[in-house]
């Protein structure tokens, strides 16, 4: 997705913070921009402030110091009734004394709507989440997946410009969550609405996302697409919370031709991308994707560094094998590969060599 201009950003964090006791920032200076129409996740541990932001754009908490904006206006000190904002929770919220009909029509008696364009709008509401014939059940009467959609229906009935969800499947199973998470992303294409989710599910995150904002300490470490996220993490903390990583560390030798030749703590050399580097003795922590690495050599390139291996453990997981080696004195170092016929089984005990291009490692912050 493009660079958001000022004049193109319908949400706007401009040097936000939040403070509870005055002292502690749970939200540090946050600076972002999202276009309209973008489905835009916040992912992060549990504390890392994802959460507060989203209750700050919803209005149920205030910033402490910045300006939230909506479509260019400060929406600071409007009440969240009077934002437009659809919200979707982990637990449904529900009126359980109301029918599923009278929970949606709920939000449309507020804003004073006539009976009739209520009835339509109900109607329509289910039928796009494929609840059209429940409106006269209650809350009680159904599953956790058809309350869900039954929720996500109530957030979408007025028609509003922004919907914002925090961790709104998390009391699914796998399956239905994966469901979900499918109908959720075409939805919100689909009526073009923009879309804050908030999760610590990083396989939600990427399978869901235009773009993810990856928050830790109160921050924005990294904001990019989701391959990008994986592909190319900025520092440590991304590598290491998106998606399975290795990681090695050592001291930068020299820096020649775009590539990083780092000395690792047991003495072997291997080159890298230097991302968080550019001196030598500068210290590094490098990264390299599991499935990243080979080691049948006549898949490498002539020149490229290897190291030695010992295989401790082989996992058969059906598609993949997933085989965890002592790499430069490290115990977990895992390398998953593709079960194909021509691919070799490795044997706990087994010494190997194993290697990557150079591309495709990265040489972070300590």
């Amino acid at each position: 997705m493009a660079e958001t201009t000022v004049d193109d950003a319908f949400v706007e964090f401009e040097r936000v913070q939040k403070s509870y006791d005055g002292e502690t920032l749970v939200v540090k200076d946050l600076n972002l921009k999202m276009p309209r129409g973008e489905f835009l996740t916040m992912l992060g541990p549990s504390g890392s402030g994802k959460t507060t932001c989203l209750m700050m754009l919803a209005g149920f908490e205030t910033a402490t110091h910045g300006d939230i904006r909506l479509g260019g206006t400060s929406i600071n000190n409007i009440p969240p009734h009077k934002r437009g904002i659809g919200m979707v929770f982990q637990n449904y919220a529900l009126f359980p004394h109301m029918t599923i009909a009278e929970n949606l029509s709920f939000p449309l008696e507020v804003r004073k709507m006539g009976k009739s364009e209520r009835e339509q709008k109900v109607q329509r509401a289910l039928d796009m989440v494929e609840m059209g014939s429940f409106g006269g059940r209650r809350p009680a009467q159904l599953s956790g997946g058809q309350q869900q959609r039954v929720a996500l229906a109530r957030a979408l009935v007025f028609e509003p410009e922004l919907v914002l969800m925090d961790e709104p499947l998390g009391a699914l199973d796998k399956q239905l969550r994966e469901k979900m998470q499918f109908e959720i992303t075409d939805l919100a294409h689909r009526l073009g609405i923009t879309t804050v989710y908030v999760t610590h599910d990083q396989t939600e995150a990427l399978t869901m996302s235009d773009r993810v904002a990856v928050f830790d300490d109160g921050r924005i470490q990294q904001l990019a697409a989701p391959d990008q996220l994986y592909e190319e993490p900025e520092n440590s903390f991304v590598a290491q919370f998106i998606g399975e990583n290795n990681t090695l560390e050592g001291t930068v030798k020299e820096i020649n031709n775009g590539l990083a030749l780092v000395e690792l703590d047991d003495g072997e050399l291997i080159d890298c991308k230097p991302i968080n580097v550019s001196q030598p003795g500068e210290r590094t922590r490098v990264s390299i994707r599991p499935e990243r690495i080979e080691y049948n050599k006549d898949r490498l390139r002539e020149g490229v560094h290897t190291l030695k291996a010992e295989v401790l453990e082989f996992i058969y997981m059906g598609d993949i094998f997933r085989t965890r080696l002592r790499v430069a004195g490290k115990d977990e170092f895992i390398i998953k590969t593709r079960n194909a016929p021509d691919q070799q089984r490795l044997q706990p005990g087994q010494q190997i060599e194993i290697g990557w291009l150079p591309e495709d490692c990265r040489a972070l912050d300590a």
